[in-house]
């Protein structure tokens, strides 16, 4: 053996003992189970996360629904819909923390969460929070967001003073020292972004934030006379406040459908080798109701019943551009909502157009009962999901984390995302509604207060709705009579008494009991999800025809 050789089997052999050990662990694994080493190409994922949509928003999940939501029902037909669907909270800003984190909003505060106004923060996302962008981008995807962040900023004055919310205090901005922004969503896992701070219509301060900076800052007052106002009432809850020039209102969802339009095409165009990951956060449909021109009259339920058509077009616009592009059989598409639907949109559609925009369940946006939270969730990946599929597995939206860390084989940390659960093994069809793959849910309502399902019985650690008033204005008519007026909490049987009218506090006080440990439980132990979450990983998803 010459030296050079002998020079090179010393080097090779110090490097294989220097290997890490998971590399022989994966070729292992590989070997047992006699998987093909070569990877299966891993899916671009596209999330479109609504605003404020109930339940019964969907002509696939209403029968009786106003109008028809035809794309949101072909994704359906063409995957899975979950019927027992769950936002983790009641308002948006603590589900958006949800969404991205895979926690409950009590991990980030240690109680409820608020909805972010003006420059208000810091995120509820803190450093060291895995966020489900940063676990795909370690798995090589390119990541985007676009539309409502609303999970909190971080802005400063000129002196350098962390501003807090309210109205006033976006004329206080220093952007110099505020941006690139220290907790944006480029700071969060995010590739590309192009967000606004707030409910994009609702709440100032009114800019556009893109990848970190502000384009063009707050400068002009806005004034809500200046926006359309349909069927003379429908323009309801847009403050006025400070706003960039050139802001849009009545076109924000298509704004933000083009960029994430664009965020794909150039994808595919310039690293088709690669995974992508966006997300299309809409304001639809949050107050106030302005359909895009396009959409007005389109269908014969006024402008919500419009707008919503809107998210629908939509909704088929993402489905026709991956049809277009070639990646349509590679791409997962999942629909979920924030919350369930506003007081008065409930309220209005009710009376003018019979359409309950709850679906039949008790309450509305804010409220513990399963109008505030019981949403929409729709899951779409060709060949890979069998189609036509109804579930009734109980899900969370913070469920979204781990079930996307299985398709891409991430092996989730204890400490991450402890309120995620794996729901693929439903999504393809291989665990049957009979067996819950959560043994519990939680959610929380307005104030933080919380509610725990198991099985059919689920528990709420408060008196009434835990988020509206019912005593006054057009939620009165609503009122039920309470079966048990003096208990501080709530028990129901959903599936005998889905409508939560009686109220079992005090006649089932072992069921009570349980739960309330279960609750205790689950508050202090840090988790409600299991502390190891196996990955399914694509190369072991069965391809369907």
């Amino acid at each position: 053996m010459s030296w050079t050789q002998s020079l090179i089997t010393s080097f090779l052999t110090i490097a294989t003992f220097a290997m890490p050990t998971w590399c022989w662990a994966q070729d292992e694994v590989a070997s047992d189970n006699n998987i093909d080493k070569k990877p299966s190409r891993l899916p671009n994922i596209i999330i479109i996360y609504a605003d404020d949509l109930g339940f019964g928003d969907l002509s696939c999940y209403n029968k009786k629904c106003a109008y028809k939501t035809s794309r949101l029902d072909q994704m359906a037909r063409e995957g899975i819909r979950f019927t027992d669907a769950h936002s983790p909270s009641t308002i948006c800003s603590p589900s958006r923390y949800g969404l991205y984190s895979g926690q409950q909003i009590y991990r980030s505060t240690g109680r409820g969460g608020g909805a972010f106004e003006g420059p208000g923060g810091p995120s509820y996302l803190k450093p060291g929070t895995l966020t489900i962008a940063q676990m795909l981008r370690s798995k090589g995807y390119r990541t985007g967001v676009f539309g409502k962040w609303h999970c909190g900023l971080t802005w400063y004055d000129k002196n350098g003073k962390r501003l807090g919310g309210g109205f006033k205090n976006s004329l206080l901005i220093d952007y110099k020292k505020s941006t690139p922004l220290v907790d944006g969503p480029n700071k969060r896992g995010f590739d590309e972004s192009f967000v606004t701070p707030n409910c994009p219509t609702t709440d100032p301060l009114y800019i556009y934030i893109e990848n970190g900076m502000v384009p063009v800052p707050a400068s002009q007052r806005h004034r809500r006379k200046n926006l359309p106002n349909p069927g003379g009432k429908w323009r309801w809850d847009n403050d006025e406040g400070w706003m960039a020039p050139g802001y849009k209102f009545v076109d924000a969802d298509l704004l933000f459908y083009e960029k994430t339009r664009k965020f794909i095409s150039e994808h595919v165009k310039n690293t088709p080798q690669k995974p992508f990951f966006a997300v299309l956060s809409t304001q639809i449909a949050h107050a106030p109701v302005l359909p895009a021109k396009e959409f007005n009259g389109k269908t014969k339920a006024g402008p919500r019943g419009d707008f919503v058509f809107e998210l629908d077009a939509l909704v088929g616009r993402v489905m026709d551009l991956v049809k277009k592009l070639g990646i349509d059989d590679d791409t997962l598409i999942m629909f979920n909502a924030d919350n369930g639907a506003e007081t008065l949109h409930v309220a209005w559609m009710r009376t003018d157009h019979q359409h309950d925009a709850s679906g039949g369940w008790r309450g509305m946006k804010r409220d513990g009962w399963e109008g505030g939270h019981r949403v929409p969730f729709i899951v779409r990946w060709p060949g890979r999901i069998p189609a036509g599929q109804v579930s009734s597995q109980m899900t969370n939206t913070t469920d979204i984390f781990a079930t996307l860390a299985s398709v891409v084989g991430y092996q989730l940390r204890e400490k991450d995302a402890v309120d995620s659960f794996d729901m693929l093994p439903a999504m393809l069809g291989k665990e049957k509604d009979n067996k819950s793959i959560r043994p519990h849910l939680l959610t929380q309502s307005f104030r933080g207060e919380f509610q725990i399902r198991q099985g059919d019985w689920k528990y709420l650690d408060h008196k009434g709705s835990g988020g509206n008033n019912y005593n006054r204005g057009p939620l009165k008519k609503y009122v039920l009579p309470e079966k048990a007026p003096d208990a501080p909490g709530q028990l129901y049987n959903l599936k005998n008494d889905p409508g939560e009218t009686n109220n079992l506090y005090f006649t089932n006080e072992a069921k009570r009991k349980e739960l309330q440990a279960l609750l205790k439980r689950l508050k202090t132990s840090g988790r409600s999800a299991p502390k190891i979450r196996k990955p399914i990983g694509i190369e072991n998803i069965s391809v369907v025809k």
